[in-house]
């Protein structure tokens, strides 16, 4: 209490202070001169002055007015400062069962102007709310005013915007097919996946004006992965980490519209699914003339890689790139890095090294290797003109060639596209063993395509 009023009387004393230099001495000074002036009513001017309560009087009195003056804004002791408040929302007041209101900003910025003190309290005590009553409007496009309630006579306000145009629409509604799509799926564990969803709800009905619901494309339930808190396997139900939301032909969100049921849940089953593959070391570019691959090693020969089993199964191996072009030495290449395929979440091995030894090239010429033909529509056959087999030269060191089996040797011809005729098809080699280069007698082979008769 002692320090609240050693506080007050602090205050006063400052004011009386500044009344004594501002006031009470400048106009005892003039009084004094004016005494001067007046030397027939000197000696009873200067009895009145000599009186201890006559100057204390005439310094309320110019206080009071003072007072009353910067109280009224008559003098300003300070210049007015402005101060803006941004991002401010606008409250909607409307008939929300029956109409819907587009146009609306999403937020109105307010500068209030006044003195350093006024805006303090105007901008930390009062409810900047602002208003756009729409009450006793009916379906059409109009330009309305917005409402500040600023109950401080003494800081002013502007709005921008001050009026917004907004267009009332009757309220309609239009039931959609839900589809899912899952979000922040990076932030699963990598050895987890989300093998099945069913959602609990497979319409949703949408409202909104006739415009906004002509430019939905589609609804989503967006299930986010993150949120569902997924660590383990296992069978998951009531998700209700979804946000509904509508997209238009272009895929963005459409907004200002209504979605009933405004929340859904989910049966979400994770799982683990995993399989062990072998590294295939897959060369790039041409040895130096004269040289063949006599070995090639690799650190990593096997990898586990998880993912959606449909990607899993469809595996067969994990690659790895080397450039060999120009080589004439033995090498050892350190870091390389082990392709992740698409749909493949984790791998055990991510770089492996790989050894290449050389030797002397030479070759052996393979007769009589089988064309599988690829791709073939349904409802056509197919059969070789020219050639039914074809002779293949591989290239390699004298003793991997001595072990490399025929059989081993593909030569196949993609037939996709074609229809009914001949055409001369482009005839593919392929070899797993990185260590051959492989040559045909022929680039080409004559194809006739024909429709196969249907049995009945």
């Amino acid at each position: 209490m002692s320090k609240i009023f050693k506080l007050f009387a602090a205050f006063f004393v400052g004011i009386y202070n500044i009344l004594d230099k501002l006031i009470v001495t400048p106009i005892s000074k003039l009084i004094y001169k004016i005494s001067k002036l007046g030397k027939s009513n000197s000696s009873k001017l200067e009895t009145i002055l000599n009186r201890p309560t006559v100057l204390i009087y005439v310094s309320l009195l110019c206080a009071i007015i003072v007072f009353w003056l910067v109280d009224r804004q008559v003098i300003l002791l300070v210049d007015n400062e402005a101060e803006v408040i941004t991002g401010q929302t606008i409250d909607v007041i409307y008939n929300q069962e029956n109409y819907v209101v587009e146009g609306v900003p999403e937020t109105v910025d307010i500068t209030l102007i006044g003195s350093r003190s006024n805006l303090y309290l105007a901008k930390s005590i009062d409810n900047h709310k602002i208003e756009l009553d729409l009450t006793k409007y009916t379906p059409g496009t109009y330009t309305v005013k917005l409402k500040y309630n600023q109950s401080r006579k003494n800081v002013s306000f502007k709005l921008d915007p001050s009026e917004v145009k907004v267009e009332i629409s009757k309220k309609e509604s239009k039931t959609f097919n839900l589809s899912y799509d899952l979000v922040n799926e990076q932030e699963l564990d990598q050895k987890l996946t989300i093998s099945s969803v069913s959602l609990k709800q497979n319409n949703i009905i949408v409202k909104g004006s006739r415009k906004t619901l002509d430019k939905i494309a589609s609804v989503k339930a967006l299930i986010d992965v993150k949120a569902a808190g997924f660590t383990s396997e296992g069978e998951f139900d009531d998700v209700d980490s979804i946000t509904l939301v509508a997209f238009d032909s272009e895929g963005n969100k459409v907004n200002n519209v209504e979605m009933v049921p405004g929340n859904i849940k989910a049966n979400i089953k994770v799982d683990s699914y995993s399989a062990e593959l072998p590294v295939k070391i897959v060369t790039e570019g041409e040895l130096k003339s004269g040289y063949a691959i006599s070995s090639i090693n690799s650190s990593v020969t096997k990898v586990t890689v998880y993912g959606e089993k449909s990607v899993i199964d469809g595996l067969t191996s994990i690659e790895a790139k080397i450039d060999v072009n120009d080589l004439d030495t033995d090498k050892t290449y350190n870091g390389i890095t082990l392709i992740r395929p698409d749909g493949v979440r984790y791998m055990s091995e991510n770089t492996t090294s790989v050894t290449i030894t050389l030797g002397s090239e030479t070759t052996k010429e393979f007769t009589d290797i089988g064309i599988t033909y690829l791709n073939l529509a349904n409802g056509y056959g197919a059969s070789a003109v020219s050639y039914k087999t074809i002779n293949v030269i591989a290239y390699g060191v004298q003793t991997a060639l001595d072990s490399l089996e025929p059989s081993s040797i593909r030569a196949t011809i993609d037939l996709s596209g074609y229809t009914v005729g001949t055409h001369e098809v482009e005839i593919n080699l392929e070899i797993d063993d990185p260590r051959f280069k492989l040559v045909a007698s022929t680039k080409t082979i004559n194809i006739k395509i024909f429709k196969e008769s249907s049995s009945n």
